[in-house]
C-alpha cells in the first residue's frame, strides 16, 4: 500500500499550473490573458468561499513569472494570523520597498492570504503601500468575503471571483487521489465527505487523507462520521445546553476554556456557535442578527474577550427567553 502520512495529500495534489485547476475556466482565461505581458500585472484580488483554489492559483503565477526562484521574489502572509497595522508597516513595507527591478524580474510578489480578516486600519496602510510601490512590487489579495475589502483597494485590483466547485467534480478529484494512494472507497462515501465539508476541497482533501490513514486504506461511512465529529466538538453542544437553560457562568467558562484549549480564534468560535444553533433549531432572526453583530465587531478588531461574553449574553437572553 502507498500510503504516505508524512506527506499531506493537499500538498501532494496541489495543482501546479493553470489548466490543472478544477471548475474555474473563467479565472484560467482571464489570468492566461494577464500574463501575456507579466511586466504589465495589475495588483489582483481573488475572492470566493474556501477551498476553490484561490491561494493555490496565485502560488501557479509566483512560479510562472519566476520560475523555480519564486520563494526569492515571493512574500507569502495570512492576514488571519497578522492582520495588524504593525505587520503592514514592517513586513510588508520592508519587503515592498527595496528591489532594483530587471528585465528578467520586474517587480516582486506579495501574496496575502484571507486579506477580509485585516482591520480597516491596517487595509488603508495596505492601500497606501500599493499605491506608493507598485512600480516594483504587486499584490495577490485572497479573500472570502469581498465586502470585506475597502473600496479603495478594490478599485486598484483586478477582482477574480472564484466558483464554487461542483459535487461531481469533487468526488472525481478525489476518487482519482484514491485510486492512486490504492485507497478503497465507495461513490456514497465520497459524497457524504462532499456533504460534510460543502464544497470545500481543501478540507475533503485532509478529511479523506485522515480516513484513510484511520481505516487502514479502506474508508468507511462510519469512519468519516468518526472523524466529523471530532472536527465538530462535542463541546459546542453543551454551551448551547447553557444557553438554553440561561445558565451564563457555566456557558461562558466552558466556551472559554473550549477556545483557550482549541486554539481557534472568535470567528472561527461564533461560526461553531451558528452551527450548534442550527442544529439545535434555535437560528432565529433574532439570534442571528447577534451573531452578525459580534462577528462584525471582531472583525473590525474589537476585543475578543469582551465582545464573546456580550455576544454569549445576548444570545442566551434571546434563546431562553429573558430578552
Amino acid at each position: 500500500m502507498s500510503l504516505r502520512p508524512q506527506l499531506m495529500w493537499i500538498e501532494k495534489y496541489r495543482p501546479t499550473k493553470l489548466e490543472e485547476l478544477i471548475n474555474q475556466e473563467e479565472v484560467v482565461s482571464g489570468l492566461k490573458n494577464l500574463l501575456q505581458n507579466p511586466a504589465e500585472m495589475p495588483h489582483m484580488l481573488f475572492a470566493g468561499l474556501p477551498g476553490t483554489g484561490k491561494t493555490t492559483t496565485a502560488l501557479i503565477v509566483a512560479r510562472y513569472l519566476y520560475g523555480e526562484a519564486w520563494r526569492e521574489y515571493t512574500l507569502e502572509l495570512n492576514a488571519s494570523d497578522e492582520r495588524g497595522i504593525n505587520v503592514i508597516r514592517e513586513r510588508v513595507k520592508m519587503f515592498s520597498q527595496y528591489f532594483t527591478p530587471s528585465e528578467q524580474v520586474p517587480f516582486k510578489l506579495i501574496i496575502l492570504d484571507e486579506a477580509d480578516m485585516m482591520t480597516p486600519e491596517a487595509q488603508t496602510a495596505l492601500r497606501r503601500i500599493m499605491e506608493i510601490n507598485s512600480r516594483i512590487t504587486r499584490f495577490i489579495l485572497i479573500c472570502n468575503y469581498l465586502t470585506r475589502i475597502i473600496s479603495p483597494i478594490q478599485s486598484r485590483c483586478a477582482i477574480f471571483r472564484f466558483r464554487s466547485i461542483a459535487k461531481e467534480d469533487v468526488m472525481e478529484y478525489l476518487k482519482g487521489i484514491c485510486n492512486n494512494e490504492n485507497v478503497k472507497v465507495n461513490p456514497e462515501v465520497l459524497e457524504l465527505l462532499y456533504d460534510y465539508t460543502k464544497g470545500d476541497l481543501r478540507r475533503a482533501i485532509n478529511l479523506l487523507q485522515s480516513a484513510a490513514g484511520a481505516g487502514a486504506g479502506v474508508i468507511t461511512r462510519e469512519i468519516i462520521e468518526e472523524l466529523v465529529g471530532k472536527v465538530t466538538p462535542k463541546v459546542v453542544k453543551e454551551i448551547i445546553n447553557y444557553m438554553k437553560n440561561g445558565d451564563f457562568y457555566n456557558a461562558r467558562k466552558l466556551l472559554f476554556d473550549f477556545k483557550s484549549g482549541s486554539g481557534l480564534d472568535g470567528q472561527e468560535i461564533i461560526k461553531l456557535i451558528m452551527n450548534g444553533l442550527i442544529e439545535n433549531g434555535l437560528l432565529s432572526v433574532e439570534a442571528s442578527q447577534i451573531l452578525a453583530e459580534y462577528e462584525y465587531r471582531l472583525l473590525n478588531g474589537a476585543y475578543e474577550e469582551i465582545q464573546l461574553t456580550a455576544m454569549l449574553a445576548a444570545l442566551i437572553n434571546q434563546i431562553s427567553g429573558r430578552g
